[in-house]
């Protein structure tokens, strides 16, 4: 095994040293001899005849077209189809306009310099940079499947480099294109084998190797034989072609099966985006280029366009290397399905209307193909609105249902009873989904300690030692995620001195967080949070509710907190009271005036009897009004605190035997409806004590603002009472629930009154 290892060091450091031996040959041959742009054969009267053009190269600029006869190159007879041209050679052309004598100019800087030169360059120094990476991280592995991958590496780079100098009609370059050419399905073939090995796998038979090897070299002895026989060239070139595609299909076919055995394993997301970028890399080139000329003979597009795509196989390899995370293929293969299929019909209609409008009018064209396009396009992005809508996130994948799995979350937390179990249920929802095997939650305080809300004991804490500086990144905002390369951090809740937090953790590296899956999370986490804040609002309260149940005394929060469920329940109890006690009474009041209406038909006696039926009943209506407005003082909502207290005044001047002055003076100020009903009550309570007890002929109410403050001052000129007795036996009840009141609403209140002096209330809130 150590041997063998050596002599594939020798084996790659050797072909680094070819490699730049035969990039600077391509450099050579790229300066010295002009792309032509035209394919030859030999037609049945062995003269070279031009078959196919390049439209944007030297030849079809010079104005040769295809069945044009190449005669002379530089006043010698053509013989053959290998020719090589150089800058300032002379062609002789024979073509249906007669002969022509053209002189073949080298054009170095054309729009084929990005893809013969710039590009191809660019991919070989990217192998190389992705290929020093693996070597040396493989020093101290000392594996063989690396040593493969570099050569698959350096076979792209240089099998397209060798093809710019190819097309200029090297020699030594078709070789080194065929032999890179085929090679490389085969290697990355051999690559494969080698890596599953490795970790105890077997793909294939090794002979399927061995198979692909003799591949390539049935091809390089067909091209020589083509150097003999020049009729052969079209059959090599199928050849060539097919054995690329037959050796494809047999390496994708392999990558499928190697992806099943690597399952669930730390290796499966790398090996899967490596598998992934060399299908896309490699596609446009077999479905454009080769499947179209081996069944039309005629390709789509220029394999110098398509092979452009390779740069994705360097690039995926640098990301990896330099990325602790990388991006969910899964994901972007699901949108890439997604929008392909959208794109289908677009695509249709834009084809469709180019070949229908045609270029009749070169000014107006382009006008009639803007406006197209541009309506097109709002088309496509209104449907598209429109199918997101529809299939929302269930256009890719129910695995991936994110709204179903917050609809669930949110149903299981309604059932938690404590802090314990809704945390729970947020680990069992995230677990669910994302590709995480393990969650703990956490506390942390505003020092910067951090506890484990879940019992998992000191090994969660050490396993999430690592990765407390991400935890604390995280806590500055609820819904903030935090990536790391085996997970992730998200903060979903907070109290004044408390951040509460997920960790989210994998044996294996975890890919990025998709967009759906960021946004998902947040959701996830803002429903968190407002759960954890109501937890812990009631948790507060069962606090002081046994703090103020040891003490002597409610606190002001808790008055207030029972004045509120107080007034709701009397507010329901009007509204009970109006829509069926007096509904009813109405309608039985509406029964007996029927009655009264027809009264010529029943003696007087029994007339009498249902008048005061009916008076009874309009007064039990009134009653019922007045005891409704008692309950819910309908004006206080309507119009506010003054007006409600005017005409509480006034029912009272009207039913008592005492005269009321009410002055509000300058009370402008602006009072939530809670202050207005409780100020509202300790007056009610203040007339009701007076009606009661007081004898009272003469009574003051004072409601006025002063700056911050809200004072009330009552005064009678009653009968007054001891202030000993004053909260004694039942009597004081009423003066007892205005103390309440009062310090529900955080003010003072202060009593003056005696025996035959009448009694002032004063409160300042």
């Amino acid at each position: 095994m150590i041997e063998k290892f050596k002599i594939m060091d020798r084996f790659y450091k050797s072909l680094v040293i070819i490699s730049v031996f035969i990039v600077s040959h391509s450099l050579y041959v790229f300066f010295k001899a002009p792309y032509i742009g035209a394919n030859l054969k030999l037609n049945e009267k062995g003269q070279v005849e031009i078959v196919d053009l390049d439209p944007a190269a030297w030849a079809s600029k010079a104005g040769i077209k295809k069945g044009d006869i190449l005669l002379e190159l530089n006043g010698e007879r053509i013989q053959g189809i290998n020719i090589q041209l150089q800058q300032d050679s002379i062609l002789k052309i024979k073509s249906q306009d007669g002969i022509k004598v053209l002189k073949v100019e080298n054009l170095i800087f054309s729009e084929h310099s990005l893809y013969m030169l710039i590009i191809p360059l660019i991919i070989y120094f990217l192998c190389l940079f992705c290929s020093y990476f693996i070597y040396k991280s493989n020093e101290k592995i000392n594996s063989i499947s690396p040593y493969f991958l570099n050569i698959f590496l350096l076979f792209i780079s240089l099998a397209y480099l060798s093809g710019s100098a190819s097309a200029r009609g090297d020699h030594v370059s078709q070789y080194l294109v065929l032999l890179f050419f085929i090679s490389v399905p085969v290697i990355y073939l051999h690559f494969l084998y080698c890596y599953f090995l490795e970790f105890g796998n077997v793909l294939f038979n090794k002979k399927l190797i061995y198979a692909g090897y003799i591949i390539v070299f049935l091809n390089i002895v067909a091209r020589i034989i083509e150097d003999f026989y020049n009729h052969l060239s079209l059959f090599t070139k199928f050849f060539s072609l097919f054995s690329f595609l037959v050796v494809f299909f047999i390496s994708f076919v392999t990558k499928i099966v190697g992806l099943s055995k690597v399952k669930f394993s730390e290796i499966e997301y790398p090996v899967k985006v490596l598998i992934v970028t060399n299908v896309i890399a490699f596609s446009p080139f077999i479905v454009l280029y080769v499947i179209p000329y081996l069944f039309l003979e005629q390709a789509i597009f220029s394999p110098a366009l398509l092979a452009s795509f390779l740069l994705l196989v360097p690039f995926s390899l640098v990301y990896q290397f330099l990325s602790s995370k990388i991006y969910d293929i899964e994901f972007i293969l699901g949108r890439v399905k997604y929008y392909a299929l959208l794109s289908i019909l677009p695509t249709v209609f834009l084809v469709a209307f180019i070949i229908l409008l045609k270029e009749h009018n070169p000014k107006i064209y382009p006008i009639q193909l803007s406006i197209i396009i541009y309506i097109l396009m709002i088309c496509v992005f209104y449907f598209k609105e429109i199918v997101d809508f529809r299939f929302r996130f269930k256009r890719f994948s129910e695995k991936y249902n994110y709204q179903d799995s917050i609809l669930k979350y949110t149903s299981r937390i309604r059932k938690a009873g404590s802090l314990k179990q809704m945390m729970a249920e947020l680990k069992s929802t995230i677990l669910e989904v994302l590709k995480v095997s393990r969650a703990y939650c956490l506390v942390v305080h505003e020092s910067g300690r951090i506890e484990m809300v879940d019992d998992d004991g000191d090994g969660g804490l050490l396993e999430i030692a690592p990765y407390e500086k991400d935890i604390l990144n995280a806590v500055t905002e609820i819904g903030k995620i935090v990536e790391f390369d085996k997970g992730f951090v998200l903060t979903v809740g907070e109290t004044n001195r408390r951040k509460y937090v997920i960790i989210c953790l994998s044996v294996i590296k975890t890919p990025k967080l998709t967009r759906d899956e960021i946004s998902w999370l947040n959701s996830l986490a803002f429903y968190t949070n407002v759960t954890v804040e109501n937890f812990l609002k009631i948790e507060e309260l069962m606090e002081r509710l046994e703090k103020a149940e040891e003490g002597n005394s409610n606190p002001a929060w808790l008055k207030k907190l029972m004045f509120a469920i107080e007034e709701k329940q009397r507010s329901n109890l009007a509204k009970d009271l109006h829509d069926s006690v007096l509904q009813d009474l109405i309608s039985l009041k509406r029964q007996c005036e029927l009655v009264l209406e027809e009264s010529g038909q029943y003696p007087a006696a029994t007339i009498e009897k249902i008048q005061s039926m009916n008076q009874n009943i309009l007064d039990i209506i009134h009653m019922t009004r007045e005891t409704c407005q008692e309950l819910r003082p309908q004006i206080l909502y309507d119009l506010g605190l003054v007006k409600a207290v005017s005409k509480l005044v006034a029912q009272y001047e009207e039913q008592c035997n005492f005269q009321i002055r009410f002055n509000t003076g300058n009370f402008n100020k602006q009072l939530d409806i809670n202050m207005q009903l409780n100020l509202y009550r300790i007056i009610q309570e203040l007339l009701s004590n007076a009606r009661k007890h007081s004898n009272a002929k003469q009574i003051l109410i004072m409601l006025v603002n002063i700056r911050e403050k809200i004072v009330l001052h009552y005064e009678d000129d009653g009968v007054g009472i001891d202030e000993e007795l004053l909260y004694a036996k039942t009597e004081s009840m009423g003066l007892s629930g205005i103390r309440e009141r009062v310090k529900a609403l955080d003010g003072e209140m202060k009593i003056e009154t005696s025996p035959g002096n009448g009694f002032r209330v004063l409160i300042e809130i």
